[in-house]
């Protein structure tokens, strides 16, 4: 009987050995902070400060996984049902646009249910998050990636993007015009000049400033600002490139975004990226698909 007593504590310790206990959906950042540059998230003034979430409650940090593999990171708003920001590492993009359902994230609805994306249940209202039929009918909204899918260098990549935790309601003009020529010219930029020992490598964090009240469905929140910024290291010229955009998700914007520096993007959004590198602003336009550097300073 003493032999027994002396045994079971190791029978516990064994058996919690090996049950999964790996959350795809985290409470704290350095647990899935491959994703940004230097392993430093964004600053986010109420919501993400330090690397810490404010309000865990309302903010979740998911390590978007599909088939067991991470693929980039979202700070979700459970509340407004749509994305603070996604961030990746970048390293070469393809084309095609995959043809899959759109998928939620489990472990929002029961944090213990298994890590991997899975297809939105049609039938579902969710609790925690946006569902299929929320963008089913709609015909005056996009299902806006803020990850977009053109950036993943492989078919897993841009199948995981395909997360509704990854989707905003965008105007559909706004998503085909201007915001789409920006998402273009900076993959171009990141494909060409951003090149680390021949690799190409850059990091990418696209973001939505929640609306008031403006709802989809009397569900989704219908953000009013959609902005981007990226960086990377340019290894021919020793230096670090980097620019932000923004612009009002509504259908009479102009027809290009322009370029801004982080410092402006801090400045008018209070978004702010810190880190120890000297970032230069790379600036650039888009004209009939051509791409031309204008300054670097």
């Amino acid at each position: 009987m003493t032999l027994l007593k002396q045994l079971l504590p190791l029978a516990a310790l064994l058996l919690l050995s090996i049950v999964p206990t790996e959350t795809e959906v985290v409470t704290s950042v350095e647990q899935c902070n491959e994703f940004f540059l230097e392993q430093n998230p964004p600053n986010i003034t109420t919501i993400l400060e330090g690397g810490k979430i404010l309000n865990q409650s309302r903010y979740k940090l998911i390590c978007q996984t599909l088939n067991n593999t991470r693929t980039f990171v979202t700070l979700y708003d459970t509340q407004n049902k749509i994305p603070v920001f996604s961030a990746a590492k970048f390293n070469g993009s393809t084309s095609g646009r995959p043809q899959i359902p759109w998928m939620i994230e489990p472990q929002l609805e029961k944090p213990s249910d298994n890590p991997n994306m899975r297809p939105s249940n049609n039938s579902t209202n969710y609790k925690h998050q946006a569902g299929d039929q929320d963008y089913k009918y709609n015909i005056d909204f996009d299902r806006g990636h803020l990850f977009p899918s053109s950036y993943g260098s492989t078919v897993l990549k841009r199948n995981s993007t395909f997360t509704l935790t990854n989707i905003v309601p965008q105007n559909k003009d706004f998503n085909s015009g201007s915001w789409n020529k920006m998402e273009n010219c900076i993959k171009c930029v990141l494909n060409e000049y951003c090149k680390n020992n021949s690799n190409i490598e850059g990091f990418v964090v696209i973001g939505a400033q929640p609306s008031n009240e403006n709802l989809l469905n009397q569900r989704i929140n219908i953000p009013s600002v959609l902005w981007s910024a990226f960086c990377c290291y340019r290894q021919s010229q020793n230096s670090w490139l980097a620019s932000a955009h923004w612009g009002e998700n509504k259908d009479d914007g102009p027809k290009y975004l322009q370029t801004k520096t982080l410092g402006e993007l801090h400045k008018e959004w209070r978004i702010e990226f810190k880190t120890t590198t000297t970032l230069k602003l790379f600036c650039y336009t888009c004209i009939q698909k051509k791409y031309f550097i204008v300054q670097q300073y």
